[in-house]
Formats: structure tokens, sequence, C-alpha cells
């Protein structure tokens, strides 16, 4: 009798253990959409969490976005409607200056909340993994709060001063949009910079004071002699401001026309801006817990 153990064999239809393989990922196609989409709960509790944390322990505490603008407008209606005098077209300039400040406020909120956001979030970062997009990401979420409270501000303004709603304003939520990726993209940029190089922190207030004024924001455009136009028009955030006052105000506005190639060129330097933004966040993000 032969006694000779033989090895047993595995099953046939065993399938083989699953193999995963980790390829370094260059350009865009490192952007993982699924992971932000898994990790949305995380998103909507940072949105929440800066909400809440903002307006903490402040006396007058939402009020803040309801006076911040109102005293812009006031201060500006002072120095540009009254003292130089500035063109308003049929509109009064508080209001004209109000549709202005309107998007602008939010851009800056959005910019200067995200470019410190990463290196606030510094303790998070060093303990826990998520996508690090989520940051900025929230801090430009949770500004569209103090535009939402200022829109209806701005509400109450057109009835007081019997602005008709016409049907452009339909073209509002587009232009919310574009002002959005504008804020995310420079703040995907600046979050990145500001964890190696804290002078960012110090520098964005500035620039963004220097940014408001080469935009039509508390001044027509039309202002601007025409063969300075083009470098106006270079500036992502001339489309959105001018599209805002075109929206709400329409023809009543010193800026009469909303310019289509403005807009197309708004639009084109916000998607390259966001678009880069993206590239370097996430080339640099793998050494945000070592150096932030």
């Amino acid at each position: 009798m032969n006694t000779e153990p033989k090895l047993a064999s595995s099953p046939a239809h065993e399938a083989p253990a699953p193999v995963t393989v980790i390829r370094p990922t260059r350009g865009l196609t490192s952007v993982d959409l699924d992971a932000l989409w898994r990790y949305r709960e995380l998103l909507f509790f940072l949105v929440w969490r800066d909400i809440k944390v903002r307006y903490k322990q402040t006396a007058l505490g939402v009020a803040w976005v309801v006076l911040q603008p109102l005293a812009s407008m006031a201060l500006f209606t002072l120095l540009f409607g009254v003292l130089l005098d500035a063109p308003s077209g049929e509109m009064p300039y508080p209001i004209f200056a109000y549709a202005g400040l309107l998007p602008w406020s939010y851009f800056s909120a959005a910019l200067s909340r995200s470019s410190s956001s990463v290196v606030n979030s510094a303790n998070l970062i060093t303990k826990v993994y998520f996508p690090r997009l989520i940051i900025p990401l929230s801090a430009v979420l949770s500004s569209l709060l103090d535009l939402a409270v200022s829109g209806l501000v701005f509400g109450v303004l057109m009835v007081l001063y019997r602005v008709p709603v016409t049907s452009r304003i339909l073209l509002l939520p587009a232009l919310v949009l574009l002002a959005l990726v504008t804020a995310l993209g420079f703040g995907l940029w600046l979050s990145a910079l500001n964890v190696r190089y804290r002078d960012v922190n110090y520098l964005v207030p500035f620039a963004v004071q220097i940014w408001m004024y080469l935009t039509p924001v508390v001044y027509a455009s039309t202002l601007i002699p025409e063969r300075y136009r083009i470098l106006l028009s270079l500036n992502p955030m001339t489309g959105v401001v001018e599209g805002f006052r075109w929206a709400l105000l329409g023809s009543a506005a010193a800026s009469t026309t909303l310019s289509a190639p403005l807009v197309a060129v708004s639009i084109v330097l916000a998607m390259a801006v966001l678009l880069s933004g993206l590239v370097y966040f996430r080339a640099t993000e793998r050494t945000f817990a070592d150096i932030v």
C-alpha cells in the first residue's frame, strides 16, 4: 500500500486574494472626488463648526454679518457718492455700492478664512486622515451664510429704494458659483503656501484691500478709460462684481450692459486658478503634517 502523503490542493473555484496596486498620481488625477463624497459628513461638520465658532462669545452674534456691509456701504457712500460724486447711473449710490460689496464681501471673507484654514487645523491634520481639500473647501462654503444674510438685507434695500426685480436675477446662482470657484481657487493656493511661508497670513489682508480698489466694487467700470479696461477684465472678480450688479440692478446701474467676453474671461481665469490650485494643493499636502 502506498502511504506517501499527498499535498492537499486548493479548490479550483477559489478566487485569488485581491491585490491593490498603488500608483503615484500627478496633476488633476490626484484629486479624488470619491473621497470627498465619502467624507461629506466631515465637510458638513467643519462648515457648521466654522459658523458656530465665528460668532461664539460675540455680543451681537450674526448681526455682524449685517452691520459690516452696511457700515462699508455708508463709508463708501460718503467718500465716493458725496465727496467724489462718483456716477451710479439712475441708481442711488448706496444700493449701487451695496450691490458691488455683496459678492466682494463674500470673496474677501472666503479668501481670508481659507488661506489660514490649514494652519488653523494643525491638530486635526496631524492626528486623523481625511482628504485635506475639505479644510479650505469648508471655509469657502461656510462664508456662504454671510452672503445669504447680506442678500436678505439687499432685498430690503431694493424695497426701500423701489428697485424692480427682473428676470436677470435668475442668473444670480451661476454668479454665486463663479464667486465660489474663484475664492476656492485662490484659497487653495494661499492655504498651501501659508503652511510653508507664514508671511502669507500677513500678506492676504493687505492684498485684499488693494485688490478691492482694482475691482469695480464701489465705482462703475465706465470710469476706467477705454484703453485700460482690458487690464480690468484680467481681474477675475471684475466679471463677478459686474455680473451681480447687472443681475440685481439691471440697466439702471452705471454699467448698463454686461459684456459676454468679460464674463467669459472671468470664467476662464477662475477655472485656471482652481485647477492649478488643486494640482498645487495635492502636490504639497503630503508635507502638511510635518510642517504645520
